[in-house]
């Protein structure tokens, strides 16, 4: 269920378009939607994005969930943790730490679930689903996943971090 705030700005702002709301106001909602489905330690999260993907983070931004549009000619949506740091061995230990843990990602999130390195020596665990039609029901359907996937992967990746879970 969408909150009172987000629903009026999805129906305020999206609900004439025909074919559901933009790429751009889908993103922009997204941390809102996404953050009452996180236990409370978990949403004090910063945001970045860009019209195509929204970014959560905690500590650095280098090292950060992200909902990735990949585009109609793919017809995917990405929902992963992302480490981009310049530094090519950490994100090769993080990668490392991930795989160690991947039966029990799977466990949780289910076996669409990869980790693997990319480009320009970055790592990512992730999985993508089905693009759809950008709406408020869509919103809902990947704020849980989104929320799901954070709960499951940021204890983890305080843990390979030396932090706190």
């Amino acid at each position: 269920m969408l909150s009172k705030s987000l629903s009026r700005f999805v129906s305020r702002r999206n609900c004439g378009t025909i074919g559901g709301m933009k790429s751009s106001e889908f993103m922009r909602a997204l941390p809102d939607a996404v953050r009452p489905k996180l236990n409370k330690r978990l949403r004090e999260f910063k945001t970045a994005g860009r019209a195509w993907l929204a970014q959560f983070y905690y500590d650095d931004p280098r090292v950060h969930y992200e909902v990735w549009n990949l585009g109609p000619r793919r017809g995917r949506l990405e929902i992963g943790l992302h480490l981009e740091s310049r530094d090519r061995e950490l994100n090769a230990r993080f990668l490392d730490g991930m795989l160690s843990h991947l039966f029990e990602i799977k466990a949780e999130l289910g076996p669409s679930f990869e980790a693997e390195p990319w480009d320009k020596g970055w790592t990512k665990v992730y999985e993508t689903i089905p693009l759809e039609p950008f709406s408020a029901e869509y919103l809902e359907r990947v704020a849980v996943r989104t929320a799901h996937v954070m709960g499951v992967l940021e204890p983890i990746r305080r843990t390979l971090r030396g932090g706190k879970r």
